[in-house]
């Protein structure tokens, strides 16, 4: 039987030469699945079970193909859940915890507090939510039914309101009683197809994906959503494309009945979503 350091080194270096970002961590995380441990115990794995180390170099190979890391494990981990996922639904990105620490920690500073997740994808901001305010009311709302499939299963048991449907005439019923909206909503300009990484033009939702010329189809149909749902003071948070830290608070600003319109950075730096409140 092979030793894990060589198993591990030829599928770093296969990985790498097909253009993987991340080779040592995507070749030691696809190993420990095959094992069914956590990638921090691999160290005591010494020797390969052949049948593994065959199961191990097919998702190698597919992975080297560029399909993205977390359809081979089935699962993604954000902030202190894991989500399902696989063909058919966006695999939420780690830069997009920061977004639902923002709703969170918004939510949390009140009592009972009334949540929507608008384009809720795989389901991981509503159901962060609802794992970490268990006072919040969540509701959240995909429209596309592939990823509303994930969604059903994600939110299983959690308690979150989740319905199929277009986020633009969503929650009729909650007019005026939202406390907090939260989005990430598709923002990439139809222009930038070429420029986006292979993992998410081949296998993401395009739905998810694509918002018009400009990347802010979607930004402006949230503008008027939000405002229509949120009570007076009400507050939503919005993910954007690192180039739209002016254009994307401005669909806002420009609006007339926001306060507070703010962009905040990523841990690198990059402009990555923003937040308003609702004028009283």
């Amino acid at each position: 039987m092979p030793r894990r350091a060589s198993v591990l080194a030829e599928a770093v270096r296969l990985l790498r030469e097909a253009g993987v970002a991340s080779p040592d961590h995507d070749a030691a995380e696809l190993l420990a699945h095959v094992h069914a441990v956590p990638r921090s115990r691999l160290f005591q794995i010494d020797l390969v079970e052949e049948s593994r180390r065959e199961a191990f170099e097919a998702l190698v190979a597919r992975r080297a193909a560029r399909e993205p890391l977390q359809h081979l494990t089935g699962s993604a981990g954000f902030r202190h859940v894991d989500v399902a996922v696989g063909p058919g639904v966006f695999v939420p990105r780690p830069e997009t915890e920061l977004l639902a620490g923002w709703a969170v920690e918004s939510a949390g500073a009140l009592e009972a507090p009334v949540v929507v997740d608008l384009c809720t994808g795989s389901g991981a901001i509503a159901r962060s939510v609802a794992h970490e305010v268990p006072g919040a009311r969540v509701h959240a709302v995909e429209l596309d039914p592939p990823a509303h499939t994930w969604a059903e299963r994600n939110l299983a048991g959690t308690g979150v309101d989740l319905r199929l449907g277009d986020m633009a005439t969503a929650f009729g019923d909650l007019q005026g009683r939202v406390d907090v909206v939260v989005c990430n909503p598709p923002y990439i300009p139809l222009e930038a197809w070429e420029s986006v990484a292979a993992e998410a033009r081949d296998h993401d939702p395009h739905l998810a994906l694509f918002s018009g010329d400009d990347g802010l189809d979607a930004m402006r149909v949230l503008e008027e959503r939000a405002a229509f749902l949120l009570k007076p003071g009400g507050v939503v948070g919005a993910e954007h494309a690192d180039v739209q830290g002016a254009s994307a608070p401005e669909v806002f600003s420009r609006a007339g009945r926001w306060a507070e319109v703010r962009d905040h950075h990523d841990l690198a730096g990059r402009a990555r979503f923003l937040t308003a409140r609702l004028a009283r």
